[in-house]
C-alpha cells in the first residue's frame, strides 16, 4: 500500500488493523440461515404489522453474514391500493445510498494511486480550487465571504467534513443560495466552513464522484458498472432503469399531517449525460445486500473483489475525531424530518458511512457502519457481529417516524435471531 494512502494513515492504521481483525473473527463464525429457522416467522410478523396497519405501503428487508443471505422478507404493495404486490427482486429509488457506491470507487482508484486521500482535491478537479468559505451574512443580508483556510481533500469529501452543506439541513446554505440567485457576481457554491473544522452532510460525494470520472476517464454510470456493479452481480442497480426494472418499480408515497399516505405518480424517466456521485440511483434489496456482504467480508464476495481488506477496514474507522456527526435539523419538513436516528449515542462519521460508537440495545454492536436514502431506505454492517442488513420502502419525508420503527424492529429481530442461531 506505499504511497496509495497518506502519511496521515498510519495515525488510523492500529484502529484499521483492529477493524480487519474484527472482521476476520466474523467471517468465521458463520451464521445458520436464518430464513430455514422458527425466528424468521417473528421477523415477519414484525414487519407485516406496519403493512397491516396502513402505517406503511410495502417493504422490503434483507439481512446477511459474509456467507451467505441469512433472511429475505417482502411485504404490502408497490402502490397503496394496487394489486402489484411487493417482491423481493422490487426496484427502489435508493437516493443517497449510492454515496456507498461513490466511496467505493473513490477508494478503488486511491489503491491504483490514481486518487490520494490527503492532497488538494483540486489538483485533479480544478472547479475545487480556491473554496470560498461563508462568514455570515452583513446587516443588508450580503453574504460575507473568505478563502478557505486549508484546501478540500478528498478524504474531506469522503467523511462529510469539506464544508459542502445541504441546504435541507442547512439555514445558511438556504440563506446563500437565495442571496446567489439574485447576485450572479456570487459562486454558485460555497462552503459552509473551513474543511477539517466541523462535520455537515452534503453535496461533497457529487465533488467525489466527479473526481472518479476525471480520474477514471469513464462517465460515473459507466465507472460504476464496469468496477463494482458487474463484477457484485447488482444487475438492476443504476442511474437508468429498463421497461422492465420499471414494471418492477415501487411508487413513492408522502405522509400527511394526519399520517395518512398519497400515492405519487411514477417520476419522469429522461435521458441524461451527467451522474451524480450523492444520489440518483435505483437498486433492489438483493443487489445493495451484495454490495453490503462484500465490505462485510473485506472488499469481496462469489471470488469477486472490490476493495483489499485494509481498505475496507480504513472506511470503518472514525474520520473526523471528536467532531459530532449524524444529527441535521430540516429546513423543508416537506422532505425530511429532523434528522438523529440514535438519539443520546456518540456518532462519528468514516469513509463512506456513519458510525455508533456506542452499541444499540438489541441490535448492531458499536463500531457499526450505516446510512439511508431520502425515501427511506436504510442499511446498516455490523462488523463485530458479521451481520448486514438492509430495508426499502418508499415515503416521503426522510426519517419517517413509521419508518424508523419498521427499521429498528427488524433490526432487533434480526439479532434476537442471529443470536438464538
Amino acid at each position: 500500500m506505499t504511497g496509495r494512502f497518506s502519511r496521515r494513515d498510519l495515525v488510523v492504521r492500529t484502529a484499521a488493523v483492529a477493524a480487519a481483525g474484527v472482521m476476520a473473527n466474523a467471517h468465521r463464525a458463520v451464521a445458520a440461515p436464518l430464513h430455514n429457522l422458527p425466528q424468521s416467522r417473528d421477523i415477519d410478523s414484525i414487519l407485516r404489522a406496519g403493512v397491516d396497519a396502513g402505517e406503511i405501503p410495502g417493504i422490503v428487508a434483507m439481512a446477511a453474514s459474509a456467507q451467505a443471505t441469512v433472511y429475505e422478507g417482502a411485504f404490502g404493495a408497490r402502490a397503496k391500493g394496487a394489486a402489484a404486490k411487493m417482491s423481493v427482486d422490487t426496484v427502489f429509488r435508493v437516493a443517497s445510498m449510492v454515496k456507498l457506491l461513490t466511496s467505493v470507487a473513490a477508494l478503488q482508484l486511491v489503491e491504483q494511486g490514481k486518487l490520494r486521500l490527503d492532497e488538494p482535491a483540486a489538483d485533479i478537479d480544478p472547479a475545487l480550487a480556491a473554496p470560498r468559505v461563508l462568514t455570515g451574512f452583513d446587516d443588508k443580508g450580503v453574504p460575507q465571504l473568505r478563502p478557505a483556510r486549508t484546501p478540500v481533500t478528498l478524504r474531506n469529501l469522503l467523511s462529510h467534513t469539506s464544508g459542502f452543506s445541504y441546504p435541507l439541513w442547512d439555514v445558511d446554505a438556504v440563506r446563500y443560495l437565495r442571496a446567489a440567485r439574485s447576485d450572479p457576481a456570487l459562486p454558485r457554491s460555497v462552503l459552509m466552513f473551513d474543511p477539517d473544522s466541523r462535520w455537515a452532510y452534503g453535496g461533497s460525494l457529487d465533488r467525489v464522484g466527479r473526481l472518479v470520472e476525471i480520474a477514471s476517464g469513464q462517465t460515473l454510470d459507466r465507472y460504476f458498472h464496469d468496477r463494482i456493479l458487474q463484477p457484485l452481480g447488482m444487475n438492476d442497480t443504476g442511474f437508468t432503469i429498463t421497461e422492465k426494472q420499471r414494471a418492477r418499480e415501487a411508487r413513492l408515497h408522502v405522509r400527511q399531517s394526519d399520517g395518512t399516505l398519497v400515492l405519487q405518480p411514477l417520476e419522469k424517466h429522461t435521458a441524461t449525460r451527467t451522474f451524480s456521485g450523492g444520489g440518483g440511483i435505483y437498486s433492489t434489496a438483493p443487489d445493495y445486500l451484495n454490495l453490503l456482504r462484500a465490505l462485510l467480508n473485506g472488499g469481496s464476495i462469489r471470488g469477486k473483489s472490490i476493495l483489499l481488506p485494509e481498505t475496507v477496514a480504513l472506511m470503518a474507522v472514525n474520520q473526523i475525531g471528536d467532531l459530532d456527526a449524524g444529527v441535521m435539523k430540516t429546513t423543508n419538513p416537506a422532505l425530511s424530518n429532523d434528522v438523529d436516528f440514535f438519539p443520546g449515542t456518540r456518532l462519528r462519521w468514516g469513509l463512506g458511512h456513519m458510525i455508533n460508537l456506542d452499541p444499540m440495545r438489541g441490535g448492531r454492536k458499536a463500531g457499526s457502519l450505516t446510512w439511508a436514502g431520502l425515501y427511506n431506505t436504510y442499511y446498516w454492517i455490523d462488523l463485530a457481529s458479521g451481520v448486514a442488513g438492509v430495508i426499502m420502502m418508499q415515503i416521503l419525508p426522510f426519517a419517517d417516524a413509521r419508518a424508523l420503527v419498521a427499521y429498528r424492529a427488524f433490526e432487533r429481530a434480526i439479532y434476537r435471531a442471529h443470536n438464538a442461531a
